[in-house]
Formats: C-alpha cells, structure tokens, sequence
C-alpha cells in the first residue's frame, strides 16, 4: 500500500504546523481488506479506512481539509464526486485540548490497485498503477451532435474553472483468442 504514505507526506510538506514537528501526525489503516478475482493472475485491490489523527495541532483546520481535498482530487476522486461517497466518505472528530490546540481526527476510506505480473523465468512483479486522470469533460469549442447525416444538437462548451471532469479511461485493446 502507497497511499497512506504519501499522503502523510503530502500534508507535512503542505502543512507549516506539520512540517516543523511531523510526529504530531499519526497514521493507522484500519478494517483493511483485499479484492481478487479468480480470473488468472493475482492482481488485487486493497481498500481501508485510513485514519490520520493529529495531536496538539495549533492551526485552523483548513490548513489541513484544503491540502487533503486537494490530494484526493489526483488519488481517489471518486470520493469527492460521487455523492454518495462525498456525504459520508471523509469523517472527523475534534478533541478542544485548549484554546490554542485540538486533536483532529480525521477518517477516509481509501483503495488501491495492486498489479502482478509475470516476468522474464517466471518471476512476478507488482506494480502500483496511478489512479485515472481527470480530464475536462468537453474541451472549448463547438460540438454538434449528429445521428447520421441528421443534425441532433449544437452547443458552445466553455472551458471555464471548475468545469465538469470525467475519468479518462483507455479504450481496452484488441482481445485475442
């Protein structure tokens, strides 16, 4: 698993409090579990909880939730787009120590692939694959929807900030066999 920490890193490198005092952020991956096929090879998925709790923190939260929201945008995506996911995906409980500090707990469910493959004699190798890239839904310009030679729909997209995105996923190549 890979995410956890890179995420760790991430918000220490983001986050000023954090990055002067790093053991001030723990990380625990709880209720783990593995997905694989009985298709042939021994890819898999891991999915958990990822638990960050951060101790005597003296910032304001947003130094945190930002930063994360932002790192999850390019590693799990599908939480903060999918409604379902979003309402209930990322949970957190706040521990007042003082006026100046709190522990912040913070709780997101995460997966990530695992991909195995068989090399040169028979030795396996896994590969940790990035998670699809957003891209923007439609680009600037004019699109018109044709159903043959019959002219269904035109429309001006914009390519403005914050414009939808969709998952950019490879067309599957040629089967064999």
């Amino acid at each position: 698993m890979r995410k956890p920490n890179a995420l760790r890193a991430h918000l220490i490198a983001a986050v000023p409090q954090l990055r002067h005092n790093p053991d001030k952020l723990l990380v625990f991956v709880d209720e783990g579990a593995t997905r694989c096929t009985a298709a042939q090879g021994l890819s898999l998925e891991y999915s958990y909880k990822l638990n960050l709790i951060l101790t005597d923190f003296p910032g304001s939260p947003d130094a945190v939730f930002i930063p994360l929201l932002a790192w999850l945008r390019e590693n799990q995506h599908e939480l903060l787009a999918n409604h379902d996911n979003n309402t209930q995906g990322i949970q957190f409980e706040v521990d007042v120590i003082d006026k100046s500090k709190v522990d912040l707990a913070i709780t997101l469910p995460l997966t990530e692939r695992a991909i195995v493959s068989k090399g040169a004699g028979g030795v396996l190798s896994v590969d940790y694959p990035p998670e699809p890239a957003l891209t923007p839904h439609l680009p600037a310009t004019n699109w018109q929807l044709y159903s043959g030679a019959e002219l269904l729909a035109e429309w001006m997209s914009t390519d403005a900030e914050g414009a939808a995105t969709e998952i950019e996923t490879p067309h599957p190549g040629p089967r064999r066999g």
